[in-house]
């Protein structure tokens, strides 16, 4: 047990939280373990970018996990946070690509061998940052199972995967519509890709019919696609068309003739009902081409530059070829108009760049088999959106889901396990480069160059950390783990992705619970990001005000699925929180000194002191129901507001006079209130705050090591109780309602006055006992309880509450010379600074002269010395009335 004197006069996080994490991690309570005896609970940590940094997003992620593995810890659960960080191909390729370019080499220089000797050793310098940086922020991780989406098992998995897949005939290779980054060279899946309004044009181009003098209009907002027309397509049904099927058009600028054909995809009543069909650069389009035998012809290379097709446009970006071609059909009278169009155009979510569908042979996962189990489990509630309503998104998203492109056209990631013979060309997919082609007997294969998209592994994460495709005992243990918890921008990158994964391959849901979290935005409401240089660095904000003020900020503003915004004021008011307790807990500590209280018998027990028990038991249910239902912004403001307001500005308040004035029994039931109280409020709030709470309550009398394997508080049925709750409140009321009215007649707490109080039925007993609150708490120089009004002084001031009514005699509460003086004292000295002001305002000297901002700052003066003004002419008006 630790002793007032040890503990510092004020709480210095920078003192305390390196210290203690360290203790904690050194002490194992971190760790994890299969127990037979207890329960499992699990939260696999949505894996941070080697790439990354933390930022706000990551920092309320973190504590939420942290909050709700701490909580069931206490529980006495077996609670695994499983650690780890993900190789992110394109993000992590992007940036040693940059690194390299400054050094003036590039990729092919050094060939993929040298560059991944780079990756690896990127990853080793840059790749602990931010798991350090989580350290800071309290998180209480098993740091002995951190797991790297490329290590050693996490790979191991991924073929395995891949290999399964591709046997149950659920991974292809094929030429399909992809959507493409011509920046980052590579293939992107549907999720990777951010639409965006975009104000364009609807540029109507005339395609001459072949040995006719008749055109058809086509409208697109693409026009250098042209180029790859194979085809122009009508409704087979429309009237207006129908004696032009099968004949054929000259496609402008290339002349070369494309037949004229009738699909059913076509939109009759939308634009002039002719569509151009570009199977190598549209996916409507390729499904058409499909139907109808079309050739595709590509036009662009991977950078987004024209390529031999494209006639004499080859070698121009697709932009300065748009404009080229539209300048051209304008020039031959082949452009018949040009409209506004506003639509929604794709941009790579790494860099930006606008998406271009391009026709490529990519590797393919096949989804309808895989969303249909994925979606039920949603639906049958086996697995639970929170909040519920992000199951229509997730719903909406796997009923429309197209093949996942898991092939990427980079470096760094997890190699495609396919191998082709160099021979006859035969395609392999197996766990290691074979001996021989079954085919044809050659002993020589190239592995495909491909990596897997960096969500593949993902997807695995929560059975892949745990050991599998191993049958481990902790795989069986915690397996399926209890809650996701994430943000709601990667529903579809991961989330989705983790539960057919999960269903697929371990034949079992990989959570019960998808918790959604809003994004961090700044106070005026918008996104944080680099370009708006709008961003808050989470370490600034602990390095300043502590980790614990940064939690409680971030938790007490939290509402699941809703954004919040992030004010530093907010911060302040969760240190000044901070220092509420330390302060009430080293006044405790003081009063304690070396006694250990023991238990009283309940006889002993003052109203107050039930009052606070029994609203401390109150608490515990609430703030673990709150938690189980995963609203921990609710369960934390409550704690908030019950360690502020009910424990140190009342109960403390209340206890004094005992602790001060008395001895024996008494004395020591509030010393033992305030322990218990104080104690297992620490304990409730130790999930939220773990630092403070650490440290304050290995000073105060305890058993066992640490606050965070300490039990979590339960709910005391027989010390709930419901007539000191009445009671007390009663008394807090009237005190409330006196110390209102002193405010409102500026009366000083020196100023004492006598309290006479009506009380209603069955409560005269209750104000008779808590005459010492009303001395302490509402500065009465005598409490007098009554029947009734008779011989209450006719000018004294009245308070009402539902369960009393209260009066203090006028003079008491004011000596009306005294005050009146001085009010005419304030009153000379306002009309001075007035008339003063006001000279100084109708000099034009001073008001052209002077800089503006001294002009307004005397107008403001002016302003403010007219209302001070009228609350002291006010005053003495009351006063002058109370008087006669």
């Amino acid at each position: 047990m630790g002793k007032e004197q040890n503990i510092a006069k004020i709480y210095d996080p920078k003192q305390v939280e390196d210290r203690i994490y360290k203790e904690w991690k050194e002490r194992g309570y971190f760790r994890g373990e299969v127990d037979s005896e207890k329960k499992p609970f699990c939260i696999v940590i949505p894996p941070p970018n080697i790439t990354g940094q933390l930022h706000m997003g990551h920092a309320l992620d973190n504590a939420l996990q942290d909050t709700l593995i701490r909580w069931r810890r206490m529980q006495g659960y077996s609670a695994l946070w499983v650690p780890g960080t993900d190789h992110a191909s394109i993000a992590t390729e992007v940036k040693i690509v940059e690194e390299m370019a400054d050094e003036g080499l590039t990729k092919n220089d050094i060939g993929r061998e040298g560059f991944l000797e780079r990756a690896w050793e990127w990853k080793e310098k840059y790749g602990g940052r931010i798991v350090e940086q989580l350290k800071k922020l309290g998180s209480s991780l098993d740091w002995s199972r951190e797991r790297f989406t490329m290590d050693e098992g996490c790979s191991h998995a991924v073929t395995e995967v891949f290999i399964k897949l591709y046997e149950k005939g659920l991974i292809y290779q094929g030429d399909r519509i992809i959507n493409w980054c011509p920046e980052c060279k590579t293939a992107l899946s549907d999720a990777e890709v951010n639409h965006e309004e975009h104000e364009g044009f609807f540029w109507h181009i005339l395609y001459p019919i072949k040995d006719s003098q008749d055109k058809l209009t086509i409208a697109t907002t693409r026009p250098e696609t042209m180029l790859g027309d194979t085809a122009v397509a009508v409704h087979p049904d429309d009237e207006r068309y129908q004696h032009f099927i099968g004949k054929s058009v000259m496609l402008p600028l290339i002349n070369r003739e494309i037949p004229i054909i009738a699909d059913e995809y076509v939109d009759k009543e939308f634009g002039t009902g002719v569509v151009k069909i570009t199977p190598a650069h549209d996916p409507n389009d390729f499904e058409v081409g499909l139907r109808h035998n079309l050739e595709q012809l590509r036009i662009m290379d991977d950078g987004g530059i024209m390529n031999e097709h494209a006639g004499k446009y080859q070698g121009l970006d697709r932009y300065e070829a748009r404009k080229e071609i539209i300048g051209e059909l304008e020039a031959q009278g082949l452009l018949a108009k040009v409209e506004d169009h506003v639509h929604n155009v794709g941009h790579c979510y790494r860099c930006d760049t606008i998406v271009e569908p391009i026709i490529s042979k990519q590797w393919f996962v096949k989804m309808e088999p895989l969303a249909k189990p994925a979606i039920q489990v949603v639906k049958d509630g086996r697995i639970k959106f929170v909040p519920e309503r992000f199951e229509k998104i997730y719903f909406n998203w796997m009923e429309n889901i197209r093949d996942w492109c898991i092939s990427r056209q980079l470096w760094w990631g997890h190699r495609i396990p396919a191998y082709y013979c160099k021979s006859c060309k035969d395609t392999v997919v197996a766990r290691d480069i074979p001996d021989y082609c079954q085919k044809c007997g050659s002993i020589e294969f190239k592995q495909d160059e491909d990596v897997l998209d960096t969500w593949f592994s993902s997807a695995l994460w929560p059975f892949s950390t745990l050991g599998w495709p191993n049958k481990t005992e902790e795989l069986n243990y915690f397996y399926p783990t209890s809650v996701l918890v994430t943000g709601y921008d990667i529903i579809f990158f991961w989330v989705a992705r983790m539960i057919f994964s999960g269903l697929e391959h371990m034949g079992e849901i990989p959570f019960h619970h998808v918790f959604i979290h809003g994004i961090v935005r700044d106070s005026q409401g918008q996104k944080m990001s680099k370009s708006l240089g709008n961003g808050i660095d989470p370490l600034d904000v602990i390095a300043e005000y502590g980790a614990d003020a940064l939690r409680l900020t971030l938790l007490t503003g939290n509402s699941p699925g809703n954004d919040m915004r992030f004010y530093t004021e907010r911060v302040e008011a969760s240190r000044n929180f901070a220092n509420k307790i330390w302060n009430a807990s080293r006044f405790i500590l003081m009063n304690l000194k070396d006694l250990v209280p023991h238990k009283p018998h309940t006889s002993d027990l003052d109203l107050s002191d039930r009052w606070i028990i029994s609203k401390y038991n109150r608490l515990v249910k609430e703030v673990t129901e709150n938690l189980e239902k995963y609203e921990l912004g609710i369960a934390v403001q409550k704690l908030y507001d019950f360690i502020w307001s009910e424990f140190c500005d009342w109960y403390i308040e209340l206890v004094k006079p005992r602790l001060y004035e008395q001895g024996g029994n008494q004395k020591e039931a509030a010393l033992y209130t305030l322990v218990y109280v104080l104690s297992n409020a620490l304990k409730l709030l130790h999930p939220f705050m773990p630092f403070i709470t650490e440290e304050i309550w290995q000073h105060l009398p305890h058993e066992g090591e640490s606050i965070m394997i300490s039990p979590w508080p339960e709910y005391k049925q027989e010390e709930v109780d419901a007539q000191a709750e009445d009671q007390m409140e009663a008394i807090m009321n009237a005190i409330k309602s006196i110390r209102n009215v002193r405010s409102e007649m500026d009366v000083l707490p020196s100023q004492r006055a006598q309290t006479i109080i009506i009380p209603s039925q069955g409560y005269r007993e209750v104000f008779d006992r808590g005459e010492v609150y009303f001395e302490k708490l509402a500065y009465a120089s005598k409490v007098i309880l009554k029947e009734d009004e008779t011989d209450i002084p006719k000018n004294s001031v009245s308070a009402v509450t539902d369960k009393a009514q209260i009066f203090m005699p006028l003079e008491d509460l004011v000596d009306f010379d005294k005050e009146i003086e001085r009010l005419n004292k304030e009153r000379e000295t306002l009309d001075k600074e007035i008339a003063r002001a006001k000279g100084k305002l109708s000099n034009e000297n001073f008001v052209k002269k002077a800089p503006s901002a001294v002009v307004e700052e005397e107008r403001e003066k002016l302003q403010r010395y007219n209302q001070m003004m009228n609350k002291v002419m006010d005053r003495i008006e009351n006063l002058n009335k109370m008087m006669k």
